[in-house]
């Protein structure tokens, strides 16, 4: 038996420790949000944090999360947090077309922000190279992510 946190609440997993943690979170805590992309975590759409950290779920297994937390697009994000603030603004530049991998961009660029939420707007969108949108939804993206943290950047100036 694994233990860890799933946002925000402790689980308990009876799985092989090689057993890959996107395949936890679906199959055995019924998280969909989490997609499978690649699963050779080339395309992110599969990322999730890992204490706060990008990582792919695909690639990550169980063993390494033990005891640590995760966090999931499953998660319901907190009013006025830097995911309520991604979130809000995908959904305002309509970037999802299909969908499969919002989840992935969504933690990305939300791990990227809670990070650190001064970062430049150039440094940001390079930073979401590593992950991929077969409908293209890029420029979209990139306005979102703008806008997204704008919105973190000011709360930050007003707190």
């Amino acid at each position: 038996m694994t233990e860890l946190r799933v946002n925000g609440r402790p689980v308990q997993v009876d799985a092989p420790d090689d057993e890959p943690l996107l395949w936890v979170l679906r199959d055995d805590l019924a998280l969909p949000g989490t997609r499978y992309g690649c699963g050779a975590g080339i395309c992110g759409s599969c990322t999730v944090m890992l204490d706060g950290a990008p990582v792919r779920s695909c690639q990550t297994p169980l063993s390494v999360v033990a005891g640590r937390e995760v966090r999931t697009v499953d998660a319901p994000p907190e009013p006025g947090s830097v995911a309520a603030h991604v979130r809000a603004a995908l959904l305002e530049h309509q970037v999802p077309q299909c969908g499969w991998c919002m989840s992935g961009w969504q933690m990305q660029v939300t791990a990227a922000l809670e990070s650190d939420p001064g970062v430049d707007d150039a440094s940001l969108i390079a930073g979401l190279d590593a992950n991929l949108c077969r409908c293209g939804t890029y420029a979209r993206l990139r306005r979102a992510v703008r806008d997204a943290a704008a919105r973190v950047r000011s709360d930050a100036e007003g707190a």
